[in-house]
């Protein structure tokens, strides 16, 4: 296995986490394709290209080249409008894989697409350069419908469902993060249980690992003296930033305690859920409580996982939940929904607690023991710390780069 072209349309690698609808999955590709390089891989991921003055090629670092390709308008476009970009950006990676000296394929051995868009675009490159297709999803539609019907929306294209279902049944692997998510995606869309392949994401252990609290603190300019509860994430109701704030409102005891709110809007609901949060500040009179803070550069978080005595993951759905575990990375009890990848993320009453109802009296309930109990809270964070060991980007690779190289070896899946 020499070379492999990551297909993730919408969401750059190149981007902040936490900047519109970059998130999690901008955190995978690039940490995954810079592992893969890393271990001898090369890695040409492409992406649509959102601003005339980007460089048509970014080499990251030896192995890993960010393209980006034209599609539609070099201008910020609303994800759910993304779909009628999808042949143009396919037309666009086709054309940088044909026409380059190599010829051919540009010798890439196999694609790996991340997202549904993606995965229609990888779907039409697999059957025109006769390649392996290998897909992983982040989220699902049929999962977020489970979680709520809402978390489809109204905007929301209507073909994506059928669009999953169509690339799943194309992809000669499926990859999950976790065996939740593996069972998801077999029960839900009848996938073939041989095609799904485990492959959790890793944390970046020089990055998010234990520290002092108290000079985390002081770095940020957050108070010494009071427990400090923290979300992070996306502002959309999916995420949950409500049910944290009503969290922080429902803790008994614990007068003092704030909450820091890091992450911006997201989505089409994106603003609409930020006023939401701020409007429930001021009703439940917490405004003197609660800090918000822009989205951060991802190596900073760290500082804010280490200031914290809780994390708070309340989503709705979660295909992994990397939140939670930068969060254990960190030696940070987390309290979050048992819901997808975080019931495997959280080890209940050793990391941090599971909440089967997004009740804000609930999640203050699994706060409270933490913040009562300071020897828990020690326990806590050295398993949490202890367990997220087990999470590297290295072994992802490792796994991958294994899978990959099985694939070229194999007759392609027919569609």
């Amino acid at each position: 296995m020499r070379r492999l072209a990551v297909l993730s349309m919408h969401s750059s690698p190149l981007v902040q986490p936490g900047v519109g609808d970059g998130g999690g999955m901008s955190v995978y590709v690039r940490e995954l394709s810079s592992a893969l390089a890393r271990a001898g891989v090369e890695c040409d991921v492409y992406t649509r290209a959102w601003s005339e003055t980007l460089a048509p090629t970014v080499a990251v670092e030896p192995g890993l080249r960010v393209h980006h390709v034209v599609a539609g308008p070099q201008t910020a476009v609303r994800k759910e409008a993304l779909a009628g970009l999808v042949e143009e950006f396919t037309d666009g990676v086709l054309h940088h894989l044909t026409s380059r000296p190599e010829g051919g394929s540009a010798g890439v051995d196999a694609i790996h697409a991340n997202y549904w868009l993606s995965g229609l675009a990888g779907h039409l490159i697999k059957h025109e350069l006769d390649l392996p297709l290998v897909s992983t999803f982040h989220t699902l539609a049929r999962v977020k419908a489970e979680a709520g019907p809402d978390e489809v929306g109204a905007a929301e294209p209507a073909r994506r469902s059928a669009a999953e279902a169509q690339v799943i049944g194309c992809s000669d692997a499926v990859l999950a993060s976790c065996s939740v998510e593996a069972a998801q995606i077999a029960q839900l869309y009848d996938a073939d249980p041989s095609r799904i392949h485990i492959v959790p994401p890793g944390v970046d252990q020089a990055f998010f690992s234990p520290g002092y609290r108290p000079q985390a603190r002081k770095a940020l300019g957050l108070p010494l003296d009071r427990p400090l509860l923290l979300f992070v994430g996306r502002i959309q109701p999916l995420k949950g930033a409500t049910v944290a704030v009503a969290t922080l409102a429902s803790l008994e005891g614990f007068a003092d305690a704030e909450l820091v709110v890091v992450g911006g809007p997201s989505g089409s609901q994106g603003h609409a859920e930020l006023a939401r949060v701020g409007a429930l500040v001021e009703d439940l009179g917490l405004s003197g409580r609660v800090r918000f803070f822009p989205p951060q550069p991802h190596e900073l978080l760290s500082s804010f996982y280490r200031a914290a005595d809780v994390c708070l993951v309340p989503s709705r759905s979660e295909s992994f939940g990397l939140v939670a575990l930068e969060a254990a990375a960190c030696g940070t009890p987390v309290v979050a929904s048992a819901v997808g990848g975080l019931r495997t993320l959280v080890d209940h009453a050793r990391t941090g607690f599971l909440v089967e109802r997004r009740d804000p009296e609930c999640f203050a309930a699994g706060v409270t023991k933490v913040l009562s109990d300071p020897a828990l809270a020690l326990d806590m964070a050295l398993n949490g710390a202890a367990r997220a060991r087990r999470y590297t980007w290295s072994v992802a690779a490792s796994r991958l780069r294994g899978l990959y190289a099985d694939l070229t070896a194999r007759q392609l899946v027919e569609c």
